[in-house]
C-alpha cells in the first residue's frame, strides 16, 4: 500500500407534515461549527407503512460514506440498490455534493447518513430532500448518547468518528435495520435476522481488535496520526491517541501544533505515526523531518483507514475489513503480536499491497 504522506426511531422519515428549514439544518454544517445541532425530527411513517403500495423489486437507497454503505448494504441484502456518493480517499468533513450527487439524493427512495455533523457541508442537501418527502436517516441516531465522546475543542458537539469503536458503530448497524424495516414492512423480518447475524460478526471483530492492540507493549502504546479520527478507537481498545490536526480535516495545524507532538514523541521514544488514506501527508513530514532533527527516528507504521475505506471489490473495502486493516497494522508497527492476514486471513501482504499500486 502506497503511504501517501430514540422507542421510535428518532431520525427518520421527513413526511408531508414535516418541515425543516435549510437555516436549521445549516447549524449542521462544518465539523468545526459553534452552532448547536437542531433537535432529532420527529417519527412518521413511509412506504408500505403509510399506506402506500407495496413495492416491486429493490428500491433505491442513496448514502454517503463508505461506512454507512456497507453497513445499509449488509442490512438490506437482495431488497435494496444501495449507492454511496464518497468512495475511496474521500474525506467527508470537506466533501461536497456535486450536481450528480444532488440528483443521487433527490431519486433515492431512502437516503441513510453518519451523521454527528460528519456531512457538514451536505445540510442543505438532506433539507432539499426532506421537503420532497423522502425518509431520511442518520445511523448514529440509534446510538446511546453516553458513547458519545464531546472533545474540549469540539464543545458542545460530538466526535462524529463513531464507527472506530466496533461495538458502537454495531449499535448503527442495528439501527439501519429498524429503519429498513420500518421504511419496508413486507421485509422486517429479513433486516431483523440481516442485522442480528453482522452484529455478531462485529462483536467477534470487536474482541479481535482488543486481543491485538492487548499485545502491544505499554511503553509503545502511542497511536500518532495525522487527524485526530481515533478517539473512539483509543478508549475501545487501550490506545493513547495523539494527532496533528483536531477532529475535523478543516483545521489546520500550526508550527506549535507540530512542535509540540514532536517532542511529546521524541519523549516517550514513539516508535511509529500512521498517515491516513484520505489525509494530507505534508503534516506527517514535517513530525517526521522535526524528529529527525531530535535525533530520533520515526517510522511510518502504515497507511490507515480513518474517514474512508478501501478500494471497492477489496477485503479492506468493507467496513469490517477496513476495521480489520487497522487494528492489525497498528499492533504489529508498534510491537504488539497480530497475524500479517489480519482477524479472518483476508487483509493483502505487504507483497500484494504493492502490487495494487
Amino acid at each position: 500500500m502506497k503511504h501517501r504522506f430514540s422507542g421510535h426511531l428518532p431520525s427518520v422519515a421527513f413526511g408531508a407534515v414535516l418541515v425543516i428549514s435549510a437555516a436549521a439544518l445549516l447549524n449542521l454544517a462544518g465539523c468545526g461549527s459553534s452552532t448547536p445541532a437542531p433537535a432529532a425530527p420527529p417519527t412518521s411513517l413511509t412506504g408500505a407503512a403509510a399506506g402506500q403500495p407495496e413495492r416491486v423489486g429493490p428500491f433505491e437507497v442513496t448514502t454517503t460514506c463508505g461506512m454507512v454503505t456497507d453497513i445499509v448494504r449488509v442490512v438490506a441484502g437482495e431488497h435494496a440498490k444501495v449507492a454511496g456518493l464518497m468512495g475511496e480517499g474521500i474525506d467527508p468533513h470537506l466533501f461536497t455534493a456535486g450536481r450528480d450527487d444532488v440528483q443521487a439524493l433527490l431519486n433515492a427512495d431512502v437516503v441513510f447518513y453518519s451523521g454527528l455533523m460528519l456531512e457538514g457541508r451536505m445540510a442543505d442537501n438532506f433539507a432539499q430532500v426532506g421537503r420532497k418527502g423522502k425518509p431520511v436517516y442518520a445511523v448514529t441516531e440509534g446510538l446511546d448518547k453516553k458513547l458519545l465522546l464531546e472533545p474540549p475543542e469540539f464543545e458542545g458537539h460530538w466526535d462524529p468518528h463513531v464507527w472506530m469503536d466496533v461495538s458502537a458503530w454495531s449499535q448503527c448497524a442495528g439501527f439501519a435495520a429498524k429503519a429498513l424495516a420500518e421504511f419496508d414492512t413486507a421485509h422486517v423480518d429479513v433486516y431483523k435476522a440481516n442485522g442480528e447475524a453482522y452484529q455478531k460478526q462485529l462483536a467477534e471483530l470487536h474482541e479481535y481488535c482488543q486481543q491485538v492492540i492487548g499485545t502491544i507493549p505499554e511503553k509503545s502504546r502511542y497511536l500518532v496520526t495525522a487527524h485526530d479520527a481515533f478517539g473512539y478507537f483509543g478508549r475501545a481498545y487501550g490506545i493513547e491517541v495523539k494527532a496533528i490536526q483536531g477532529i475535523s480535516t478543516e483545521s489546520q495545524a500550526g508550527v506549535a501544533d507540530i512542535n509540540n507532538l514532536v517532542d511529546f514523541i521524541v519523549e516517550n521514544q514513539v516508535p511509529a505515526i500512521f498517515v491516513e488514506s484520505s489525509v494530507s501527508e505534508s503534516n506527517i513530514k514535517a513530525v517526521i523531518v522535526g524528529c529527525a532533527g531530535r535525533d530520533w527516528e520515526l517510522k511510518i507504521g502504515a497507511e490507515l483507514f480513518s474517514d474512508a475505506m478501501g478500494a471497492p471489490n477489496t477485503y479492506e473495502g468493507t467496513y469490517i475489513g477496513m476495521m480489520d486493516h487497522n487494528a492489525t497494522k497498528i499492533a504489529r508497527a508498534l510491537g504488539g503480536e497480530a497475524p500479517e492476514s489480519g482477524w479472518q486471513g483476508k487483509l493483502a501482504s505487504e507483497a500484494q499491497e504493492t502490487a495494487r499500486e
